[in-house]
């Protein structure tokens, strides 16, 4: 029989504590590592601002180094807030939505917020209180509502108290604050451009009845013909594509007497401006074509584009400002209009 040595004999050494092994590194950790103190490294993970940016990156560099991730939940608790912003949105497909979603998004993340957005594609008042419920149901600071259509300026839309709320691109009364693009001021320099050049009268191209931002530029184009004396046409009601505005285009095409065009989209304008390509009405010489946005593309259609330049991107940035007012000091703004500018290009001219 053979026996095994004293000294190669096992040993069992215990497995390391499971809840030890998934605890991951410490805030104290991270202090050590930094080489500053426990409150600073709180500091930071709470996006408080009274940390000096350098000693705040080498805590940021010491967190990256270790994998350490802020406790989310604990910090909810102690402070009262997730650090999360709502958003409820009417349509992703739209050029001007899109936009003011990204600005939303960059503003939340420079202020230390996430969003959680919940799309609407049929912003009934049922759909926009459910979603708003939703949200409600989530851990959430605060709403930003971007939904253009005709709803939320009726008193049956009832949205449940309790979260501070933000309206972008519609109307809520004196509800809640709402930040907006001058919609009136751009339609009115629309107008006053084209009559300013000679032109006897302008048709307009409208986005759909039930868009709050098509009912005031169509308003206000209206409002200034009469202001100007100008005869008021008849209104062709698009649906922003510009499909659209080539099936409206062709219409207005087939009328001599149509020497100017407001168009209430960019998308719709370049409609517009295929279907006179297509009848052999030159722009601007026998038509001048405004749109309102200034896409990106418009600088680039033919020929480029005048039009009303919106800033989404300081529309989607007030939004944010707005909300974190409301939800760090409980003062909730009134209406916030960012400015607009007309773009002259080179559709537009003087009248043969």
């Amino acid at each position: 029989m053979t026996s095994t040595p004293a000294d190669s004999a096992t040993v069992d050494v215990p497995a390391p504590d499971a809840a030890a092994r998934r605890r991951g590194p410490s805030m104290a950790d991270v202090a050590r590592e930094a080489g500053v103190s426990g409150q600073t490294v709180s500091r930071v993970a709470n996006g408080r601002r009274n940390v000096d940016p350098e000693t705040r990156e080498r805590v940021l560099q010491a967190m990256r180094t270790l994998g350490y991730r802020p406790n989310s939940a604990a910090r909810a608790l102690r402070s009262g807030r997730f650090h999360s912003i709502g958003v409820i949105m009417f349509t992703l497909s739209s050029f001007g939505n899109m936009r003011t979603l990204d600005a939303v998004a960059a503003a939340a993340t420079d202020a230390g917020y996430s969003i959680t957005l919940i799309p609407v594609p049929h912003p009934t008042r049922g759909e926009v209180s459910v979603a708003f419920d939703r949200l409600s149901e989530e851990a959430v600071d605060g709403v930003i509502i971007i939904v253009e259509a005709h709803l939320l300026d009726e008193r049956d839309i009832e949205l449940p108290a309790g979260l501070p709320v933000v309206i972008v691109d519609s109307n809520a009364g004196d509800r809640f604050p709402v930040v907006d693009t001058d919609q009136a001021h751009g339609a009115r320099l629309a107008t006053a451009h084209l009559l300013d050049l000679g032109h006897a009268t302008v048709h307009h191209v409208a986005g759909p009845d039930r868009s709050y931002s098509a009912v005031h530029r169509r308003e206000a184009w209206e409002e200034v013909l009469r202001e100007r004396g100008a005869s008021v046409p008849d209104v062709h009601v698009g649906d922003w594509s510009s499909e659209s505005g080539h099936r409206i285009g062709h219409v207005l095409a087939g009328d001599p007497n149509v020497t100017a065009i407001f168009a209430a989209n960019d998308q719709m304008a370049l409609g517009v401006l295929r279907a006179m390509h297509e009848a052999g009405r030159r722009v601007p010489e026998d038509v001048s074509v405004v749109g309102f946005d200034d896409m990106e593309e418009s600088a680039s259609f033919w020929p480029p584009l005048t039009t009303v330049r919106q800033f989404f991107g300081e529309v989607g940035r007030r939004s944010v400002e707005a909300l974190l007012q409301e939800v760090e000091s409980g003062e909730a703004r009134g209406t916030t209009l960012v400015p607009t500018e007309l773009v002259v290009r080179r559709s537009t001219a003087a009248p043969r």
